[in-house]
């Protein structure tokens, strides 16, 4: 029997793969409350703060591409019936935007949603050195949400929710050589590195910041087509339709649309059931089982929950943006 087999809080709901993210907020009331999104001009963050925005919150779309922001504000404004919707400037793989994001921040923060990413990139380093997957899908992040603490302990129970990915289950993180300088590139792997980072970071500032009434849970939101993919080439891409195709024929899993993509998310961010719980990694509206092996993209690798990692990474990285800042 694993530990997941065993666990006895495993956090369930009535929310499932089909469910939306319009539909986990039903009858949430975020009035007065605030939520920043990270990638909020497309695929699932857009799904994300369109929910959040539907349920009452004052939702800032913090975006690289400012007029495709924007544009999104106005799609989000339109449906939700909120005429405050914000865009700010941010970009992970900058963390001079990072600071002036946080600098510029005023007031209480209660939901921060890490949704922004990049996946399988060629070889290469964000603006201050970092490989890029890692630079951008966690440090960026993890710049951001060290940043606004104060305003998220100002807002006595805030939410962190930190988007991961079955690609978790290609590797740990490995602290010695966090950015390829001795191994191999592969984008898969720095890819899978960067979502455990992810998860590792919910371990470690649920313990960090429970005192401050801050809970933090990682998620794979599931299989969906988002600008994700643009990486990939025109043969990656066929050959992932296909085995998706294969996948959904066998019950492994099912594509999602963005906005069922954006359910674990929303989830995290508003549902009493998930009040006070911190450190764990969802999937589905539902705390995923520790595996040995994924289930198709279902599962948590032990890795990824790691404590002693967990404290690790963060040590790392508050140096690595430390110096970075020097």
């Amino acid at each position: 029997m694993n530990a997941s087999t065993s666990r006895s809080d495993r956090i369930e709901s009535p929310f499932d793969d089909r469910s939306t993210a319009l539909e986990v907020v039903a009858g949430i009331d975020l009035t007065g409350r605030r939520a920043v999104v990270t990638g909020g001009a497309s695929g699932i963050g857009l799904e994300t703060a369109r929910a959040l925005a539907h349920a009452g919150a004052q939702v800032t779309l913090a975006v690289r591409d400012t007029a495709a922001g924007e544009e999104a504000a106005r799609d989000v404004a339109g449906t939700s019936g909120r005429d405050d919707v914000a865009v700010a400037h941010l970009d992970l793989a900058d963390l001079a935007t990072v600071e002036a994001f946080v600098a510029a921040w005023r007031g209480p923060l209660h939901v921060l949603v890490n949704n922004a990413g990049v996946m399988d990139t060629p070889q290469g380093t964000t603006r201050d050195g970092f490989e890029t997957q890692l630079g951008t899908n966690h440090l960026g992040h993890f710049a951001l949400a060290t940043g606004l603490h104060e305003a998220l302990a100002a807002a006595g129970d805030a939410r962190v929710v930190s988007v991961s990915s079955s690609g978790h289950a290609a590797s740990p993180v490995v602290l010695d050589d966090l950015m390829f300088e001795r191994r191999d590139y592969s984008p898969g792997l720095a890819y899978g590195q960067s979502k455990t980072a992810n998860a590792l970071f919910a371990v470690e500032a649920s313990r960090r910041w429970a005192g401050d009434g801050i809970t933090v849970n990682a998620l794979m939101p599931g299989g969906i087509w988002t600008p994700l993919q643009r990486h990939w080439s025109d043969e990656q891409r066929a050959a992932a339709e296909e085995q998706a195709r294969q996948a959904e024929a066998a019950g492994l899993f099912r594509m999602k649309t963005p906005e069922q993509g954006a359910a674990t998310s929303v989830f995290l961010a508003t549902s009493p059931l998930v009040a006070g719980v911190g450190g764990r990694y969802f999937e589905d509206c539902h705390e995923a089982r520790v595996v040995d092996q994924l289930d198709g993209i279902h599962g948590v690798l032990p890795h990824a929950l790691d404590p002693d990692d967990a404290r690790r990474l963060w040590e790392v990285s508050e140096r690595l943006v430390a110096d970075a800042r020097a």
